[in-house]
């Protein structure tokens, strides 16, 4: 569907459509393979340090821009270094600043009479400051006591064409159309890709994209920090000492700086702690998706003619994703708002704002392999914020869950109240997604099996059931695609023949992506 079309089918509800969807991973190392065979970087033109003086006016001359960090925990040292060369008008200038992750810092700028001049002074930092040559930073190797050099994605301004006439640069500012989308899927549309939501997320995590020596962690630095992740569990199953711990901790935070402000940084030294990192290196990677999905849409504008969609409508294109706004009138939205207020807790009852029909391109076509699979269920998934654009582009995934109580799976609730515990909100506007889950053939269990990668053999899913699930005689069915799924409309009540589970609520496990296909967004305001 040309992005026209599509994002008229956003506004008045059209033809759906179809297209790429990622193959499954199971596991965190999986996740960093796919990190690492992602491709290149979108590489855009490095900004100059916001705290330096001339911001406003110069750009970083070719690629002489690094990002250094080193953490030691003995030392309680988290620090990070920037330098950069500085090109205003063919004068040349170094930029240095540094401090504690999470200030200003000090800084110094040097002049210089030619670029040479000035390269030589930045490379002379960067080896002081890391023991490598500049030349070989592509092989960077970080040694004790000296920074690790952090690799970021850069910026660029694609609004804003560079032509040139009689051998001269022109601006040639673009035309940009109105937006095509309606009021509230426009106002989604900003939501999950807003700047200011993905710094609140990181800042949640001790991360702080704005005052921290990084722009934007690349895939391949991501992927670094699930390596150092790996080598500590691997110390942990070895059962190696306290100062094995602390030298690998300070080797992550080195590779992923963190924020603790004036702070000694901690020992990671558990397996929940570790799980934790995990999950959010995940997130880290889902906010790297969703910038290079706005990275990749602006660059293309520049193939484009002077006139081009609104920023709007290409964020919303780039999810390759229908998003349908559902009526307010309609049996489906009275059926969601009822198994909302059903299964929500008693005392924090979310509110819907809008609902969204969800369509995303070839997850369809996917989900069809389970023809077969009877036992279909509308069920809650609960998440992040920050997140939920890398969602709509590639679908629910196999990913590690902090706890992992039932496995390595995607993980549903039949209880919103259950779900919700897992939304991180903006602003107090949080997002939850209903599902449609093939079932089949259940393997019921009581007690944790965090073992677990792929349903029992004769089974199909695995649940986990819990003391209380909303009342079955109270279930309805709708129709999708001429299957009738289940949506639980009753109150939770007890359940005798699970009095003795470990589990409060129950929560539904697939090991395969293909079992759930996303059917609705819900934006919620988040607790009244």
């Amino acid at each position: 569907m040309p992005p026209k079309r599509r994002a008229a089918a956003a506004k008045a509800g059209g033809k759906k459509a179809k297209a790429e969807t990622p193959k499954p991973k199971d596991a965190f190392t999986s996740a960093k393979e796919a990190l690492l065979a992602a491709g290149p970087q979108v590489k855009g033109k490095r900004k100059v340090d916001e705290h330096c003086s001339l911001s406003s006016q110069g750009e970083v001359h070719e690629d002489y821009d690094c990002m250094l960090n080193q953490t030691n925990i003995g030392h309680n040292n988290n620090k990070f270094y920037v330098v950069q060369v500085i090109n205003v008008n063919n004068s040349y200038y170094t930029w240095n600043r540094w401090g504690r992750v999470g200030e200003v810092g000090q800084s110094k700028l040097n002049s210089f009479n030619s670029p040479e001049n000035a390269i030589k002074d930045f490379e002379k930092k960067f080896k002081d400051k890391t023991k490598n040559n500049w030349s070989d930073r592509l092989n960077f190797v970080s040694h004790a006591g000296k920074y690790t050099l952090i690799e970021v994605d850069g910026d660029e301004d694609a609004e804003v064409k560079v032509d040139t006439v009689d051998g001269k640069a022109v601006k040639v500012i673009k035309n940009v159309l109105p937006c095509t989308l309606n009021d509230a899927t426009k106002k989604l549309v900003e939501l999950i890709f807003s700047n200011d939501m993905f710094k609140e997320a990181m800042e949640c995590m001790n991360l702080d994209i704005k005052k921290m020596p990084l722009g934007k962690l690349s895939k391949t630095q991501i992927a670094k920090g699930f390596e150092v992740l790996e080598e500590i569990e691997a110390a942990m199953n070895q059962k190696r000492g306290g100062s094995r711990l602390e030298e690998l901790s300070s080797k992550f935070f080195t590779t992923i700086p963190h924020n603790f402000g004036r702070n000694r940084p901690p020992t990671i030294n558990s397996k929940e702690i570790v799980e934790k990192k995990k999950e959010m290196l995940m997130v880290l990677a889902d906010i790297e998706l969703a910038q290079t999905l706005k990275s990749e849409t602006e660059k293309a504008q520049e193939e484009m003619i002077e006139t081009v969609p609104h920023p709007l409508d290409q964020d919303y294109n780039s999810l390759h994703c229908e998003l349908t706004l559902m009526d307010t009138s309609t049996d489906t939205f009275k059926v969601i708002e009822k198994y909302l207020k059903a299964t929500s807790d008693d005392y924090h009852k979310p509110k819907i704002v809008n609902v969204w029909e969800v369509d995303r391109e070839t997850e369809g076509d996917r989900f069809s392999e389970n023809d077969s699979l009877e036992n279909r269920r509308l069920l809650w998934h609960g998440t992040n914020i920050a997140v939920v654009a890398a969602i709509l582009k590639s679908g629910l995934r196999i990913m590690p869950h902090s706890g992992g109580r039932v496995g390595r799976g995607i993980y549903f609730a039949s209880e919103n109240r259950k779900s919700a515990c897992y939304v991180r909100t903006s602003k107090n506007t949080g997002v939850m997604f209903l599902s449609e889950v093939a079932l089949g053939r259940e393997k019921t269990i009581t007690k944790d099996d965090s073992s677990l990668k792929k349903a029992p053999p004769g089974y199909d899913c695995v649940v986990a059931r819990g003391n209380v699930e909303p009342d079955p005689s109270k279930d309805t069915t709708i129709t999708l695609e001429g299957k009738k799924i289940a949506v639980p409309q009753g109150k939770p009540v007890e359940q005798p023949q699970f009095s003795d589970s470990h589990f409060s609520n129950s929560e539904y496990l697939i090991y395969k992506e293909s079992q759930c296909r996303l059917r609705y967004l819900l934006e919620l305001h988040m607790w009244d």
